[in-house]
């Protein structure tokens, strides 16, 4: 550590010709090429043939829609955009999910991709809108869906049933403003978000909703074997008889008026502005963190070299930095937000990790402080001893599970998330959980998404910063009492 300009400030320059930082670099940008041709794909959407056919209609693509429907220049936090990569499934899991400005508000939007399988919903598909719609509530987002679906896809098994329709209506019970805005056919469970949605608008000409959902039948296919088939079925077309509140022209006339819903709600953040404006970036260049995470789980390196370039003017105030060494906790800023750190160097906990990390837990709930999990998920070889019993970890599981300000997690390392994340993981439901290419560039298994999207290092300042400006949507409140710690 360096004292000057009376800040704390983390004195980590390395060396990046170091041999060991550059395997390390070659390995990332390995896996960032791969991660970056599932993206291609994903936003390749149903290839060539049904895009073309898509624009020769007059229609947007929902990247398009999405674009249109933000602020000028403003980012789109895209959640889980490779989902279904390496299933049976498009990538993509056939909609865009994330989170943008609309009319100065941060909003949760959600787009159908009709140019895959119509923009059929598969399980993907199911669990990335319900993550979403999650995001939306407990950080108290503004949600906005572009639909325009098909509804279940087959042969995927039963349809999703009704837990898209409950978790919109959900979100209208806690006052979370809702706009649907219906660009073409929607049926099945989709035709149910219009009706549910606070305010609707269908574009003319185009938007029709099924009324009752299809009856299959069975119909002998070219080898005399049956094949399923679907009856056609009466719909609503947009107009007087339609469910809409607002009747578009176009696809760009119903983005228009879904700004013109959002400008309306007198929308206001109830959690505190960043405390630095503007904050100023970090002293040390974000590319050195291609070199930070090895390609094997026994590649630990110290977390405080990645805390040196994702924080404030890289400020970081260790707490505890003699105590509990496997554990590194402490205080900065990120984007002019006040955040707490909890960084896992991968090694199992000893009561000393357990006792700081309780603590610390203890006074960002007591200061209303979001805390920032940063989870190194390697498996160092270790004998099993005392610092691994199960009974160190019980009192952290308590804290994290009973802290109620918001959390974000980090993953980092080569182990997949959803093997390795542990308290810090999907489970215990962190507002948000990112992770550094692994060894694929997956968003996990099927109906599962274990994080919220695989990022280039690189970006990892930006991602966590958009982060913390959403959950500030809602208010940041901490527990009174979190947990104690037992040895």
């Amino acid at each position: 550590m360096q004292r000057g300009e009376d800040v704390t400030v983390l004195d980590t320059a390395i060396d990046p010709r170091t041999p060991a930082y550059l395997a390390n670099r070659s390995a990332m940008l390995e896996r960032l090429a791969e991660l970056e041709s599932a993206l291609e794909a994903a936003k390749a959407g149903g290839g060539e043939k049904w895009v073309t056919r898509h624009h020769a209609r007059g229609k947007l693509l929902p990247r398009e829609r999405v674009e249109m429907l933000l602020d000028q220049d403003s980012p789109f936090l895209e959640l889980s955009p490779v989902a279904a990569w390496g299933s049976q499934f498009p990538v993509g899991a056939s909609v865009v999910t994330g989170i943008g400005v609309v009319e100065g508000v941060e909003c949760v939007v959600i787009a159908n991709d009709p140019t895959v399988d119509s923009g059929a919903v598969n399980p993907y598909t199911v669990e990335k809108i319900r993550r979403a719609a999650r995001i939306a509530a407990v950080n108290r987002l503004p949600l906005v869906n572009l639909v325009e679906s098909t509804g279940a896809a087959a042969p995927t098994g039963p349809p999703p049933g009704g837990a898209i329709a409950r978790d919109l209506s959900q979100l209208t019970a806690d006052r979370v403003p809702t706009v649907c805005v219906v660009f073409g056919a929607t049926t099945g469970d989709a035709a149910y978000l219009p009706a549910l949605s606070d305010y609707t608008i269908m574009v003319r000409g185009h938007a029709k909703m099924l009324t009752i959902h299809p009856q299959p039948v069975r119909a002998a296919g070219a080898n005399g074997r049956p094949v399923p088939e679907v009856r056609s079925a009466p719909t609503v077309p947009a107009g007087v008889t339609g469910p809409a509140d607002q009747l578009a022209e176009d696809e760009r006339d119903g983005l228009r008026l879904a700004r013109q819903c959002v400008r309306r709600f007198n929308w206001r953040k109830r959690g505190p502005h960043p405390r630095t404006s503007p904050p100023p970036p970090p002293r040390y260049d974000a590319e050195d963190l291609l070199t930070m995470a090895g390609p094997d789980a026994q590649s630990v390196f110290d977390p405080r070299e990645v805390l040196a370039r994702v924080l404030d003017d890289s400020d970081f105030d260790e707490f505890k930095p003699a105590t509990g060494t496997g554990l590194v906790t402490g205080w900065g800023e990120l984007h002019g937000y006040p955040i707490g750190v909890v960084a896992n160097l991968g090694n199992p906990f000893s009561p000393a990790e357990t006792q700081k990390a309780v603590h610390f837990i203890q006074l960002a709930n007591a200061t209303s402080t979001t805390l920032l999990f940063v989870q190194y998920t390697g498996t160092p070889a270790a004998e099993p001893n005392e610092a691994a019993d199960v009974r160190h970890g019980a009192p952290l599981v308590h804290a994290v599970a009973k802290s109620t300000v918001p959390h974000l997690t980090l993953m980092i390392g080569a182990a997949p998330p959803d093997e390795a994340g542990g308290i810090y993981g999907r489970a215990y439901e962190p507002r948000f959980l990112f992770s550094w290419p692994v060894e694929r560039p997956v968003d996990g298994p099927l109906g599962k998404l274990p994080d919220d999207g695989v990022i280039d290092p690189r970006d990892t300042r930006t991602v966590l910063g958009l982060c913390l400006s959403a959950v500030h949507s809602a208010s940041v409140e901490g527990a009174e009492h979190v947990g104690v710690f037992r040895p």
